[in-house]
């Protein structure tokens, strides 16, 4: 079973190259899905002290956000609101090495995954 969860692992993080996500919609048309998840950056990476998260088009306050490790657990977050499009996120106390965030708002229906390396 655990086999399982790391194919389908390798699958998320192979797809998110360089701060690309991949995205899932309901329902919303094809062009403005690929806006949505082009608004998205996430720097510095890779990162030392501190990730930050930015959306041009979407409101943070309704951004739900997870951290996850390379091998899917779940890691709490310290979060900082920068201002009403940018979040940044204190890694400095994590243990080298790659790690996705997971992105979802529940209004526009976006989700995306994202990889960035801890230095």
């Amino acid at each position: 079973m655990r086999i399982f969860y790391l194919i389908i692992l390798f699958f998320v993080v192979a797809g998110t190259v360089r701060g690309q996500g991949i995205a899932n919609f309901d329902g919303e048309p094809y062009e403005q899905r690929q806006d949505i998840s082009k608004s998205v950056h996430i720097y510095p990476n890779p990162a030392v002290e501190f990730v930050h998260i930015r959306l041009e088009n979407v409101n943070m306050d309704h951004i739900e956000i997870r951290m996850h490790n390379i091998i899917g657990n779940e890691i709490r977050i310290e979060k900082e609101r920068v201002d009403e499009h940018e979040i940044r996120i204190k890694v400095k106390d994590f243990d080298a090495g790659y790690y996705l965030i997971a992105l979802k708002e529940d209004q526009s229906k976006f989700r995306g995954t994202y990889k960035f390396l801890k230095r």
